[in-house]
C-alpha cells in the first residue's frame, strides 16, 4: 500500500511538472515579447543615418537611363558626386574628355549643383551614342576623381588633393536587328525588284505626257523673257552708242582746247588723244581696244567688218604711241599734233 502510494505521489509530481512547465515557458515568452517588439528610441536628428548622406567625405555613384541601345540611339550616363561640408571635387577630373569609352561617343554634357544641408551634390550628365556595329558591349570604364578640403583664403586649384573617389563604370548592351558574327553587312538586298502592275506601266507614258504639257508653257514664258531681255539690251546699246559719241565729242573739244606748247604738254595731249580713240573704238565698234596694240586693233576691226576707218585709226594710235614712249628727240612736232588731231576727229565721227 505504501509502495502504491509512493508511486502515486511520484506520478502526481511528474504530472504537475509537465503541466506547469508549458505555462511557465509561455509566461516567460509573454514577458520577453514586449521587450523585443518595443521600437528602439529614435536617435537625435543630427545622428540619424539616412541614405542621402554619403558614407564618407566624398562619394560617387553612376546611373544609366537605359541598359541597351541601337545604332545612333542616345543614352544618358549620370555621375552623382556627394561632398560633405568642407570638401569639394575637382570638376576637371569629370570633364567629358576624361571618360574612358569603348564603342561610345560623347555628344553632349552638362553639370548641375545642389546644396542640401551639409551635403553638396553634383550631377554630371553625359549624352552618349554609338555608330559602330562591331562592338557587342558598350562600356564606360571606371575612373577616379580627386577631391580637396576647402580652406579659407586658399583656392581649390592651389590646395593639395585630400584623396580621390572611385567613379563606377557602366555597361550598355548593343541590340541590333543585324545578325551577329557577320563579317560584312550588305546595304541592299540582292533580290530583283518586283515587277510593276499593268496599270502602272500604262500610266507611265501618260505621266510623261502631262509633265511635257506642263513644261511647255514655262518654256514659252522663258522664251518670251529672253526676247524681251534682248530687246532691252539692244535699246540700251543704242543709248550707249549715242552717249559714247556725245562723250567723244566733249572730250575731243577739251583736247583741242589744250593747245600744247611744251614737250611735256604735247606728250600728255597725245596720251589723252590715244585714250579717247581707244574708248571710242571699244564703245562703238565693240573691240577691247584698251588692252590691244595698234596692229591688234587693226586686225580686230578688220575681222568685225567695222565701218570705222581702220587704217586711219591705226595711224592715229601709232602716232600717239610714238609720242608717249619715244625720247624727246623723236617726239612729234606741233604740226604733226595738229594733223593727228584732225585725223582722230574723223575716227571719232565714224559709226559702228
Amino acid at each position: 500500500m505504501r509502495k502504491f502510494c509512493g508511486s502515486s505521489a511520484s506520478f502526481m509530481v511528474f504530472a504537475a511538472v509537465l503541466i506547469c512547465a508549458p505555462v511557465s515557458l509561455a509566461a516567460q515568452t509573454r514577458g520577453a515579447a514586449p521587450a523585443e517588439s518595443r521600437p528602439a528610441a529614435a536617435p537625435p536628428s543630427s545622428a540619424r543615418p539616412t541614405s542621402d548622406v554619403p558614407p564618407g567625405d566624398v562619394s560617387a555613384r553612376t546611373s544609366l537611363d537605359r541598359t541597351a541601345m541601337f545604332v545612333a540611339d542616345r543614352v544618358t550616363y549620370t555621375i552623382e558626386i556627394a561632398c560633405r561640408r568642407g570638401h569639394d571635387v575637382l570638376a576637371d577630373d569629370l570633364a567629358r574628355d576624361k571618360l574612358k569609352l569603348d564603342g561610345l561617343e560623347v555628344i553632349g554634357s552638362d553639370v548641375v549643383r545642389h546644396a542640401e544641408g551639409d551635403v553638396t551634390r553634383y550631377e554630371f550628365r553625359y549624352v552618349l551614342t554609338t555608330y559602330r556595329v562591331d562592338v557587342p558591349v558598350l562600356k564606360v570604364a571606371p575612373f577616379s576623381a580627386r577631391y580637396y578640403v576647402k580652406r579659407t583664403g586658399q583656392r581649390l586649384d592651389d590646395a593639395p588633393p585630400a584623396g580621390s573617389v572611385q567613379v563606377p563604370g557602366a555597361v550598355v548592351a548593343f541590340r541590333s536587328l543585324l545578325p551577329d558574327d557577320q563579317p560584312t553587312y550588305t546595304a541592299r538586298d540582292d533580290r530583283p525588284a518586283a515587277p510593276r502592275a499593268q496599270r502602272f506601266r500604262v500610266l507611265q507614258p501618260v505621266g510623261l505626257g502631262l509633265i511635257l504639257f506642263s513644261i511647255a508653257p514655262v518654256g514659252l514664258l522663258a522664251l518670251a523673257g529672253v526676247r524681251r531681255a534682248r530687246q532691252r539690251r539692244r535699246s540700251a546699246t543704242r543709248r550707249s552708242l549715242r552717249q559714247a559719241r556725245q562723250a567723244s565729242r566733249v572730250s575731243l573739244e577739251a583736247v583741242r582746247a589744250a593747245d600744247p606748247a611744251s614737250t611735256d604738254e604735247r606728250r600728255d595731249a597725245f596720251a589723252r588723244l590715244d585714250a579717247l580713240v581707244r574708248q571710242h573704238l571699244s564703245d562703238v565698234c565693240g573691240v577691247p581696244a584698251a588692252n590691244l596694240t595698234p596692229s591688234e586693233i587693226t586686225a580686230a576691226l578688220t575681222a568685225r567688218a567695222s565701218a570705222a576707218p581702220v587704217e586711219l585709226a591705226s595711224f592715229v594710235l601709232g602716232t600717239c604711241e610714238v609720242a608717249r614712249y619715244a625720247p624727246p628727240a623723236l617726239l612729234p612736232s606741233a604740226s604733226v599734233w595738229t594733223d593727228t588731231l584732225a585725223q582722230a576727229e574723223q575716227v571719232l565721227a565714224s559709226g559702228r
